[in-house]
């Protein structure tokens, strides 16, 4: 049986840095490597003040400090890490294709096939190559073609190791993870893995499968949860018409313990970088096969998820007499949810772009978002000019100042602190009358009608 005494990571993102980050705390005696050509990133990684890493995740500077110079290292040079690893974890981004064939569904693999050709090019002993990136099923099967064809001679064996994190919660899943997955084709290969996580994770929760199907089943998951939400999100429309409470109407329903309770909180939608990416890269494999129906089936949890946003804004036009031109909108939260910087798919870009186009003028506090960041998201859009979105959207530290003098406040990331401001005090300061619009149910409706706010929550 081999034994891995180093492992390189190519990617130091989301999905690179915590999860090799943990792995070293873990397996102490294996030497981790974590390599991007991006020079600041590394930078950040490596940083003395662990409130500089380029990734928040409650509990990531711990681990960091514990592991970092030991055996976890980051590296712009790939070449010698790649040389040096038994194992070499791929771990880079796989966007939606924005060109050619498959545009806005398939997943462009330029990244993954660039770093194949890299391992073989350097590589001069036998490696395993694990996937580690959200991948379309059967990627695998290119990737050891271009390693085989491509290579020193050297044998390469695959697997693939879809990774399961929530975003806030990455370090708990990654110490205490519901299950890991590993596909590949030879058992050795797929036990040396295994023995990487068996230092912590118990032997049961370590599932093992062929390639095809571990590939999919990261799909599957994340269309299975996107599902539910759109659902519950249906639901809540549904709700506002008939006077009936979403919240009431989910909790009856996750009794049923054949349904249960998690993913029916409805709200402005969902976002990140895997949910609308996987179910689109499903549609586009189930299109390629001729499976219109199922396609569709699964394209309308996307198109209830735009609903929902669209529909959100909408409501705080209507309700703010048909017209937000020239009116301040205080936006708290950007993140696409709570306890991570990231703002990827986040449904606040999408309500922010509806707004702007009727020229309101929206100021945002988000406590772990950069204005580089905001502003960056909305330009990707192209829907205004770079100077537009500046002239009409503004980004404060303060939430207190982002509600100064605001004709409304719109909820669109569930931060716990949003739940402990003074709102007596935001509701003075706001102007009159004073709109909340609730898009994560956060806030105690209670204690805003109490306080005289026009409080509107989605699926009341």
């Amino acid at each position: 049986m081999k034994e891995i005494k180093k492992i390189a990571c190519i990617g130091a993102g989301y999905v690179g840095g915590p999860t090799m980050s943990v792995i070293a705390q873990k397996n102490p005696n294996v030497q981790v490597t974590v390599v991007d050509l991006n020079q600041a990133r590394i930078d950040a990684w490596n940083d003395a003040d662990l409130d500089n890493l380029p990734v928040y995740e409650p509990g990531l500077d711990a681990v960091v400090a514990e592991a970092r110079g030991r055996n976890l290292f980051f590296s712009t040079d790939v070449n010698k890490a790649i040389d040096e690893a038994d194992m070499i974890f791929i771990s880079v981004n796989t966007p939606t294709k924005t060109y050619g064939k498959g545009k806005g569904q398939a997943a462009d693999l330029k990244y993954i096939e660039l770093c194949a050709r890299q391992i073989a090019s350097v590589a001069k002993n036998d490696k395993i190559v694990v996937e580690k990136s959200t991948l379309p099923v059967r990627t695998a099967a290119a990737l050891k073609s271009i390693l085989d064809n491509t290579g020193n001679g050297v044998n390469f064996q695959i697997l693939s190791n879809p990774e399961f994190l929530a975003e806030g919660t990455a370090v708990t899943d990654l110490h205490n993870p519901d299950r890991v997955l590993i596909g590949g084709e030879d058992a050795e290969a797929i036990q040396a893995l295994v023995d990487i996580y068996a230092t912590w994770v118990p032997r049961e929760r370590i599932l093992t499968t062929n390639l095809w199907s571990s590939e999919l089943s990261k799909l599957v998951a994340n269309a299975f949860l996107a599902q539910r939400v759109s659902s519950i999100n249906a639901i809540s429309e549904l709700c506002e018409v008939t006077g009936a409470n979403v919240d009431e109407v989910s909790r009856a329903i996750g009794h049923d313990s054949r349904i249960g309770p998690k993913f029916l909180k409805a709200s402005v939608g969902f976002g990140g970088s895997c949910f609308q990416k996987d179910i689109l890269n499903l549609v586009y494999i189930a299109r390629t096969y001729n499976l219109t129906a199922v396609a569709d089936y699964w394209e309308q949890v996307i198109t209830l998820n735009d609903h929902q946003k669209a529909r959100f804004a909408q409501h705080i036009i209507k309700t703010m007499y048909n017209t937000v031109n020239g009116k301040k909108i205080a936006f708290l939260g950007w993140a696409f949810k709570k306890d991570t910087n990231d703002t990827r798919e986040s449904a606040a870009i999408y309500v922010a772009d509806h707004l702007l186009e009727e020229e309101a003028h929206i100021v945002v506090y988000d406590p772990k978002v950069s204005a580089e960041q905001i502003y960056k998201d909305l330009d990707y859009l192209g829907t205004r000019s770079a100077e537009d979105n500046r002239r009409l959207l503004t980004v404060v530290n303060d939430p207190y100042e982002a509600v100064l003098d605001a004709h409304a406040t719109a909820i669109l990331t569930e931060w716990d602190e949003f739940k402990s401001y003074d709102w007596a005090k935001i509701k003075q300061q706001m102007k009159k009358p004073a709109f909340v619009f609730d898009g994560r149910k956060l806030l105690d409706r209670k204690q805003l009608d109490a306080l005289g706010f026009d409080y509107y929550a989605i699926g009341e």
